[in-house]
């Protein structure tokens, strides 16, 4: 059985424990394009992908989304699947192909995350010969990251590193030295960090993109 060509569906923002009153919004996606918010929770599991289609809703990203539910071909979801990676332990990190780095403290839930995206670390201090991201590749350099997951959401593969507490206040010490002032107060909370996460998409990807 095919999948529907486009399906209408609303989405508001979520609101726990009480009744939503933002506005409703109402929009047409293609097939594809309703599979890739499902694959960026459920991953690329084809069991987990047909229940989410089939009860028709879903949370992505602070937004519910609502849909007439249906029965999704095996078939027609494989095809679509298929264009998503797998996960690779033997890819080995290299650091030209990481694009962004997400420093986190420990615990479960995570308590403290710090975001850095490499266009914006790559900007020099002034008088200074490397930047912010220099200073994380080069921990990456003295310790490899090991092999995560390949993850979904991010769009690619992921690596981390530990951080001991000695370790993550010289890297809060070395990336304030360098960065410029319009990022030093974000790394304020680089002392409470115990791990450095790499993100390194795939050249080769073809994955669509969500609409949201």
């Amino acid at each position: 059985m095919p999948l529907p060509k486009t399906i209408p569906v609303k989405y508001t923002e979520e609101e726990a424990e009480y009744i939503s009153m933002r506005p409703l919004v109402r929009q047409e996606f293609s097939s594809a394009e309703l599979v890739d918010m499902v694959v960026q929770i459920a991953g690329k599991d084809a069991d987990r992908v047909q229940k989410i289609l089939s009860a028709g809703t879903i949370v992505f990203h602070s937004f519910r989304y609502w849909w007439t539910g249906f029965d999704a071909g095996t078939a027609a979801l494989d095809e679509i699947l298929r264009k998503y990676p797998e996960a690779d332990p033997q890819r080995i990190f290299h650091a030209e192909d990481c694009t962004e780095v997400i420093v986190e403290s420990s615990g479960s839930p995570v308590r403290h995350s710090l975001r850095i995206r490499r266009d914006e670390a790559n900007k020099r201090k002034l008088l200074r010969s490397s930047s912010v991201w220099d200073v994380l590749m080069n921990r990456a350099s003295e310790s490899a990251p090991a092999y995560r997951e390949y993850s979904y959401s991010l769009r690619g593969d992921v690596y981390a590193l530990p951080l001991s507490p000695e370790r993550a206040a010289i890297l809060a010490r070395d990336a304030t030295q360098a960065a410029p002032r319009a990022l030093r107060a974000e790394l304020a909370a680089l002392p409470k960090m115990s791990q450095i996460v790499f993100i390194c998409p795939r050249s080769t990807e073809q994955s669509a993109r969500s609409p949201i």
